[in-house]
């Protein structure tokens, strides 16, 4: 049987210095460009016309919950879930989950989503730096894997809203739509730099354009 990625994502994660790598964040500022919406109105690397407005309609939805300022959690994630896939109800994974063509195995056992909330919580932990805990949450629904289809989507929809929540968008999602691998250590972390960086030019360019 493969290798359970989950399990080796759980041991890296706690592996990470989750504060190195990710400098103090520039005050909040309007990007130019919103690069959410313009992923999203691309369907998310699709040219399928339906998909992108659903996509659109789960980034509304999350905005919309920053303002309220609810806190990540899965049953969050399940409301955001059904607008991307256009169903009316969303559940948990029940079984093991699969993906790299069958390359990585996501197991399950009875203590997976209850592990999983654990870390949306730690989304909110003020001790890490802004973009480490977006890329963390961005790499825990990526391996968690915790509904059938779409979490690739609802990944960079969560790595949104953790910035969301503190006044930050991006102008840029493509460089952060790249294949990513539960055991590996070094592209976790230089995940979180590149979100740092795209945030730093973010605000150079908003701020320079005035």
């Amino acid at each position: 049987m493969t290798a359970d990625a989950l399990a080796a994502w759980v041991q890296v994660r706690s592996r990470i210095d989750w504060t190195s790598g990710a400098g103090q964040i520039p005050a909040p500022v309007e990007p130019i460009v919103d690069g959410l919406t313009i992923w999203c109105t691309e369907g998310g690397r699709s040219s399928d016309l339906a998909r992108g407005q659903r996509l659109l309609a789960a980034l509304a939805q999350s905005r919309t919950d920053a303002r309220r300022r609810r806190p990540l959690t899965c049953g969050l994630l399940a409301e955001w879930q059904q607008l991307v896939l256009g169903t009316t109800e969303v559940q948990f994974r029940q079984g093991d989950a699969f993906a790299k063509g069958g390359r990585e195995r996501y197991g399950l056992t009875p203590h997976t989503q209850r592990d999983f909330e654990h870390c949306l919580r730690e989304s909110a932990d003020p001790r890490v730096p802004l973009a480490s805990r977006a890329a963390r949450a961005y790499l825990d629904v990526a391996f968690f894997h915790p509904f059938p289809d779409g979490n690739a989507r609802l990944a960079t929809l969560a790595l949104a809203y953790v910035l969301e929540l503190e006044g930050v968008r991006l102008d840029q999602v493509g460089p952060l739509q790249t294949t990513r691998y539960a055991d590996d250590a070094a592209g976790a972390a230089d995940l979180a730099a590149l979100v740092f960086v795209l945030i730093r030019s973010m605000h150079q360019r908003a701020t320079s354009s005035r």
